[in-house]
C-alpha cells in the first residue's frame, strides 16, 4: 500500500460499475469469488513459530479497510479480499486463526512496534525507508496501471491535455500524475487535468461514464476494476514504477521465518496462484517469499 507513498482504495468496483451500466445489484454480487483453496496445516512449518504466538493460537493483524480486491467489506460486513484469503491460507499453514482488527492505515506499523499486533496486512509497499522501523515479509510485486475504456487508447506517457481520475491522497494524486503534467507543461504542452475523487469505485464509474479520459491506481485495484467492468474498461500501457507488497513485523520478529515458509509453502503448492487468480490479480504474484526485499 503505497499511501501517500503509494496505496489507492477501492470499495464496490462492482457496484458503481453496475450502477452506471445497467441496474443496481448487491455490493458482493460477482465481487467475491466463489472458490476457495484448502488448506491444512504443515507441522514442520508451524513448529517455527515463536511459543507465545503458537501458543495463543492466533495471528494478531492490524488491516485497514477498504481496498478491494485486497481488503474490503462484504455486504454482510466481512472483511474479505485477496490479503485476507491469502493471510488465511498462511495462518492455516501455521495452525493458527487470523484474527483481523480494524485500524487506521497510519496506526497500523506503529502498533505492530507496540506488539499490540503481530503483523499488519494492508497492501503495504515494502521500502527502504519504513525498513527502518518494521522488517517485511513481501509477498506481491505492484505497481501503477491505467484504464482507459474500450477502444479509446490513451498513452500514460503522452497524456497531456487529458482529463486523468485519481483517488485523492494517493501516490497517482501526489506524485505520479503531477510528475507527468510538469513533463507535459516543461514540453510546452497542455498539463494533464488531474480529477481527484474520495473513493475508487467513483474514479473507475467516472472513467466509463466518460467524465475522466483514463484513470491510474494501483496494478491491482485496475486489474480489478477492469476484471468486473463488463469489458467496458482496459489497460492503458503497461504497468511501471513496480514494487512489492509486505507484511509488516517489529525488528527482529521471530515470527518472520515462520511466515516466510508458510508462503514459499503455498507458492510451492500452487494454493498461493490460484488465490490471486481467483480474484484477478494474478500477474503480480511473486515465486519467492522475501525478507526486506525493497531496494528503494
Amino acid at each position: 500500500m503505497r499511501r501517500p507513498s503509494r496505496r489507492v482504495r477501492l470499495f464496490g468496483v462492482l457496484a458503481a460499475v453496475t450502477l452506471a451500466a445497467s441496474a443496481c445489484v448487491h455490493n458482493s454480487e460477482g465481487l467475491v469469488p466463489p472458490d476457495t483453496v484448502h488448506v491444512d496445516r504443515v507441522e514442520e512449518i508451524a513448529a517455527k513459530l515463536p511459543p507465545a504466538v503458537a501458543d495463543s493460537g492466533r495471528l494478531r493483524i492490524g488491516v485497514n479497510v477498504p481496498y478491494a480486491p485486497n481488503e474490503f467489506k462484504d455486504e454482510n460486513g466481512e472483511i474479505v479480499g485477496f490479503d485476507v484469503d491469502l493471510m488465511d491460507a498462511v495462518a492455516s499453514v501455521l495452525g493458527l486463526r487470523a484474527e483481523f482488527n480494524q485500524a487506521d492505515f497510519d496506526k497500523i506499523i506503529p502498533a505492530v512496534q507496540a506488539g499490540t499486533f503481530d503483523l499488519g496486512m494492508s497492501s503495504f509497499t515494502d521500502t527502504v525507508e519504513r525498513q527502518q522501523s518494521v522488517d517485511f515479509v513481501d509477498y506481491y510485486q505492484a505497481g501503477v496501471q491505467w484504464a482507459q475504456r474500450t477502444g479509446e487508447p490513451v498513452d500514460p506517457n503522452n497524456a497531456c491535455g487529458l482529463r486523468v481520475g485519481v483517488q485523492t491522497t494517493t501516490y497517482e494524486d501526489i506524485d505520479e500524475v503531477p510528475a507527468k503534467s510538469d513533463a507535459c507543461v516543461a514540453a510546452g504542452k497542455d498539463p494533464i487535468v488531474k480529477v481527484k475523487y474520495d473513493s475508487q469505485d467513483d474514479v473507475s464509474n467516472a472513467l466509463i461514464l466518460g467524465r475522466i479520459d483514463a484513470m491510474s491506481a494501483d496494478s491491482p485495484v485496475t486489474a480489478y476494476a477492469i476484471k468486473r467492468s463488463g469489458g467496458r474498461l482496459e489497460d492503458a500501457g503497461d504497468i511501471f514504477d513496480s514494487a512489492p507488497y509486505g507484511w509488516p513485523l517489529k525488528k527482529g520478529s521471530p515470527l518472520a521465518p515462520a511466515l516466510m515458509a508458510a508462503l514459499q509453502h503455498l507458492i510451492d503448492t500452487s494454493a498461493y496462484q490460484q488465490i490471486a487468480d481467483n480474484w484477478g490479480v494474478g500477474e503480480g504474484t511473486v515465486t519467492t517469499a522475501q525478507f526486506n526485499g525493497a531496494t528503494s
